[in-house]
């Protein structure tokens, strides 16, 4: 996928959900991964021309794993002329040493959560910008279903009023076929996830079972997804402020 592809589709999302105003300065959270760096050069190339204007800070919550290497990506956010700025912990240490979680993700993701949210307020930052495309709506919706007992996925838009802050989901129309074609065609250095869970999550587990799912009936990801949009306005009216699920 071309960026100009790539552009249309968050112009798109940005403008249905309203999701940037004048003067906002937004983080991009950076995990290393396709979504993200995907995002980076999605709104990076939006700036350019958008109506209204805002800018842009990376942010990456290095969880401590010896052997994560951000340089390249510290490279292209210098090449984009975008601040990066790398958080360090312990979190992979206190995850899987000193607690030796056996279901680490929901913990991890919420110390990562808290670390990822502290940087942005310390940056000035109004706004974080999440790399959730339209296949992880879905897969979410049916993690919630399974492992919840309720129908929930999260927002394109969400205010958290403790921490006075938004979060944004730019890629929310994109497909994450699309974010892999556009990775490779531009060659972006993903850096591959030292989590010793990754890969055997339970959103991996869904996210097969969905694979399987589309193969017996094509076409039931997209049928899966505008079924959550047209449910979209009704959940609104029933959810708190910072109700926001982003279920591992």
């Amino acid at each position: 996928m071309k960026l100009q592809q790539v552009l249309s589709i968050t112009r798109k999302a940005v403008d249905d959900y309203h999701m940037i105003e004048a003067g906002d300065n937004i983080a991009v959270g950076i995990s290393g991964g396709k979504d993200s760096l995907t995002l980076l050069h999605a709104l990076h190339g939006l700036k350019r021309f958008y109506p209204e204007p805002f800018t842009l800070q990376a942010i990456t919550v290095d969880l401590g794993f010896q052997n994560l290497n951000l340089e390249e990506i510290a490279k292209m956010c210098a090449e984009l002329e975008i601040p990066y700025h790398i958080v360090k912990t312990d979190i992979g240490k206190i995850i899987f040493e000193d607690r030796k979680e056996s279901n680490p993700c929901s913990l991890c993701a919420k110390m990562r959560k808290g670390a990822l949210n502290d940087a942005i307020k310390k940056a000035g930052c109004n706004k974080v910008a999440y790399a959730h495309h339209k296949d992880d709506v879905v897969e979410t919706m049916l993690m919630s279903l399974i492992y919840e007992g309720r129908f929930h996925t999260f927002r394109p838009v969400t205010y958290l009023d403790r921490m006075d802050l938004t979060v944004i989901r730019p890629l929310i129309y994109m497909k994450e076929a699309d974010v892999i074609g556009f990775i490779h065609k531009y060659e972006l250095p993903v850096v591959k996830s030292p989590c010793p869970a990754d890969g055997h999550t339970k959103r991996e587990y869904v996210k097969e079972l969905l694979r399987g799912i589309n193969l017996d009936a094509p076409g039931v990801k997209e049928r899966m997804f505008t079924a959550i949009q047209g449910g979209l306005a009704e959940w609104e009216k029933g959810m708190s402020p910072e109700s926001d699920s982003s279920l591992l």
